[in-house]
């Protein structure tokens, strides 16, 4: 068979593989155009909008750095967990506590802050460590329920270990300081005639943060260990038989979404400057199972959007109450905001279920493959030059 014949016959060999055809420098410059134009937005937006919207954006990123954990520890490897709480408390006071100064009945080690971002990140994946053999035995709604407890315990825990935690209360965040510059209020930094104070600076440590953490978690589930953990999700005795050892499979997914939960309970100490115990409670375990179930089990892009429409949908309702029929602002008479967001992301979840298991994430995936059939076909690249390159 000529080297022709093979040339013709690779594209069609590859359509019957299911493998997606060579896009052409046009249709990938389109691709990358769109990522690159919401990049400039979002470095552009403390420039242009209020401290309102920057702080429901911290907010968010923070959420969905914990929620990019959780879909990898229930979407990728299947194992459900109510404890994510938990380890997000865990980063938020082990932060607080390795970089905050002794005030009063309040301790503190008085680390550096990267130092004690660090740690704390390790703190909240040795706690998963430590919880990972309970993990490695149960599966499904029992080890739900196993790890409900942890957020009982840590609960108990922050209300009454008062010298790490300040106790009801709760306990002062130091700010964030990198290379001499404090990510504060403080800081007299001017550019482009806005100052800017913690959140317009936490702005963009928050973005490199939340891009590694996207970046990192796509890798682990487009590579070897996001196969490993989605065989153990479908078949534990199938991931056996491929070679996949099960239970340390479980247990580094179990690790690394904890330190994925640390980190975020990072950036919520830095976001809110403060931490207070009621946070972190069953409801907030609940509010990241409710992110990736709208934005889709096992996808990046879908945790990010479940954790901004969760986080930022009670806090905009409860801003825009006096307009809205129905909702009143917070210590009102009447329905809540953040009640009525619980009610619409709850009816959300399960239409959800019903309607399209996959999340926002299926559907734009559906909107793209509709568009793409729509489309013209795109002629098929002539081998003629092949032919004369490769023709003795």
């Amino acid at each position: 068979m000529s080297d022709d014949t093979l040339a013709t016959a690779r594209p069609a060999a590859e359509a019957r593989a299911g493998v997606p055809p060579a896009r052409s420098l046009p249709q990938r410059l389109r691709g990358a155009a769109l990522p690159a134009a919401v990049l400039v937005a979002l470095l552009a937006l403390p420039f242009y909008v209020e401290v309102f919207w920057l702080r429901i954006g911290l907010f968010a990123m923070a959420a969905a750095v914990g929620a990019l954990g959780l879909t990898i520890l229930f979407g990728a490897a299947g194992q459900l967990s109510l404890g994510h709480a938990f380890f997000v408390a865990v980063g938020t006071y082990g932060y607080a506590f390795l970089s905050g100064e002794e005030q009063g009945h309040v301790r503190g080690l008085g680390l550096p802050p990267l130092a004690a971002a660090v740690s704390a990140t390790l703190l909240a994946g040795l706690c998963g460590l430590l919880f990972s053999p309970i993990a490695g035995r149960l599966r499904g709604i029992y080890l739900g329920i196993a790890s409900l407890g942890l957020v009982f315990l840590g609960h108990h825990l922050l209300l009454n270990a008062r010298p790490v935690t300040g106790g009801y209360d709760g306990r002062a965040v130091e700010p964030f300081s990198l290379g001499g510059f404090t990510f504060s209020d403080a800081s007299d930094l001017i550019l482009l005639r806005v100052p800017f104070g913690a959140v317009e600076s936490l702005w963009y440590l928050f973005l490199a943060v939340t891009a590694a953490a996207t970046l990192v978690a796509r890798n682990v589930l487009r590579g070897r260990p996001g196969r490993a953990f989605r065989l153990v999700r479908d078949s534990e005795v199938g991931a056996a038989t491929m070679g996949v050892r099960v239970d340390r499979t479980k247990a580094s997914a179990f690790v690394l979404s904890s330190m994925f939960a640390g980190v975020a309970g990072v950036l919520t100490a830095l976001a809110f400057q403060r931490a207070v115990p009621d946070y972190f409670d069953l409801h907030l375990s609940i509010d990241f199972l409710a992110m990736i179930i709208i934005g889709g089990l096992g996808s990046t892009s879908g945790a990010i959007a479940g954790a901004t429409f969760v986080i930022a949908l009670p806090i905009v309702l409860a801003r825009y109450a006096d307009a809205l029929p129905l909702i009143v602002g917070p210590g009102q008479n009447g329905l809540d905001a953040s009640i009525a967001a619980q009610f619409v992301y709850g009816a959300l979840v399960v239409a959800i279920m019903l309607t399209r298991p996959g999340g926002l994430s299926a559907m734009v995936t559906a909107v793209r493959d509709r568009r793409a059939r729509a489309a013209p076909p795109t002629p098929a690249p002539t081998p003629a030059r092949d032919s004369v390159r490769r023709t003795p």
